[in-house]
């Protein structure tokens, strides 16, 4: 039985973990749980999977907790308490599911703890790939992506050698104005921005996938998780979403992964790996479906996509500053402080402040950040 700590457990991945749990209780068993602000869920979670420790984000919310919960539970909380459950001695696998840079020290200590990463987050590698990947490789520890597109391509490099890979190519569903023109965008709304025609995603990763900051953050990822140049990563639009990404190789020959829109299918693939066992997802049947569509990318369209090609080939702070101007951002456009172009508005505008540095601690890159978050909250 193969023992879990999850991070970001109420969340839209963290919730779809356990329901690979619960479809498979004799292969999965939760040691510890993380949840931020709702703790309503994360009482019911306690209830259902009897963890040894769980965290919240405050003091308060944990003394709320703690009046609800056996009292063998051990209730920790904020930063220190996310490192507690990503460290948490039984755990055999972590899978981060945090939205956002706050997954990055608690990702960190599980790494110099030896326990796998099921990696769900996103700006852990954007902003500290290079630390991230060295730890992990130092340490033997196997960073297995979540993300459809990334567990894709993991799957298609699988028995392949990575050098005779010659490009990469992730697809993106193109969000909720993937059929909106630029001027179109103008006046759109928060509640048009979340409405995403194939996936059931968070607030912040489904704004990310209509301006295509979520597509540059994993060209980003996928330069560190596959140890490949930008040039050799594409990005095409695909709106049915059923090739999650393909890499072509030096030969000619194309392998794709397919399947219906189901996060479960990467979550269980990075819990079971390298085996594969059944699940109740949908099967896919082609001749349903009976055509697929594609479109070239257009960074004139989607200038967030050329910014983060820009900022990864940059090195250095950039992919730092690209991260934390978004989040806060996405942030504002999601409280009506900005309209959805000011969101593009905003990142660009931070990064032509910045001068990129070295950022080879993570003292050195949480210093960046907040600087980049600080500047971006006034623009």
């Amino acid at each position: 039985m193969k023992k879990i700590s999850l991070l970001g457990s109420t969340g839209s991945i963290g919730t779809q973990t356990l329901d690979i749990v619960d479809q498979h209780p004799d292969k999965f068993q939760i040691v510890a749980l993380s949840a931020g602000n709702n703790i309503e869920l994360l009482k019911q979670q306690i209830d259902k999977y009897a963890p040894r420790l769980v965290s919240v984000a405050t003091r308060e919310l944990s003394e709320q907790l703690r009046g609800f919960i056996p009292a063998s539970v051990q209730v920790v909380y904020g930063e220190q308490g996310l490192i507690e459950v990503a460290t948490a001695h039984e755990a055999e696998v972590v899978v981060t599911a945090i939205m956002g840079s706050r997954g990055l020290p608690a990702t960190i200590a599980a790494i110099q703890a030896g326990k796998h990463i099921g990696l769900a987050n996103k700006e852990t590698l954007v902003t500290a790939g290079h630390i991230v990947m060295a730890l992990a490789k130092e340490k033997g520890v196997k960073v297995l992506p979540i993300d459809s597109e990334h567990s894709a391509i993991f799957q298609c490099l699988n028995g392949e050698r990575v050098e005779q890979a010659e490009r990469i190519i992730l697809t993106a569903s193109g969000g909720s104005f993937r059929d909106y023109t630029r001027e179109q965008l103008h006046n759109v709304t928060v509640e048009q921005a979340l409405k995403h025609p194939n996936w059931s995603m968070g607030a912040k990763i489904t704004i990310d996938s209509a301006t295509m900051a979520n597509k540059g953050l994993e060209v980003i990822e996928a330069h560190w998780l596959f140890d490949v140049t930008y040039d050799q990563i594409d990005v095409v639009i695909h709106p049915e979403s059923i090739i999650h990404s393909y890499v072509e190789f030096v030969d000619g020959s194309v392998i794709a992964q397919l399947g219906l829109p189901d996060m479960r299918v990467p979550i269980q693939y990075a819990l079971t790996y390298p085996d594969r066992i059944k699940n109740t997802s949908e099967r896919l049947s082609l001749a349903q479906i009976g055509q697929l569509n594609f479109r070239p990318m257009d960074f004139a369209r989607y200038p967030m996509l050329r910014l983060a090609f820009e900022c990864g080939k940059a090195g250095l702070s950039s992919p730092t500053v690209y991260n934390a101007a978004n989040e806060v951002a996405v942030d504002r456009f999601l409280k009506g402080e900005l309209s959805f172009l000011g969101i593009e508005h905003v990142v660009e505008s931070v990064l032509s402040k910045h001068n990129s540095c070295k950022v080879d601690t993570i003292e050195a890159i949480v210093a960046v950040d907040q600087e980049a978050r600080a500047i971006a909250s006034v623009i």
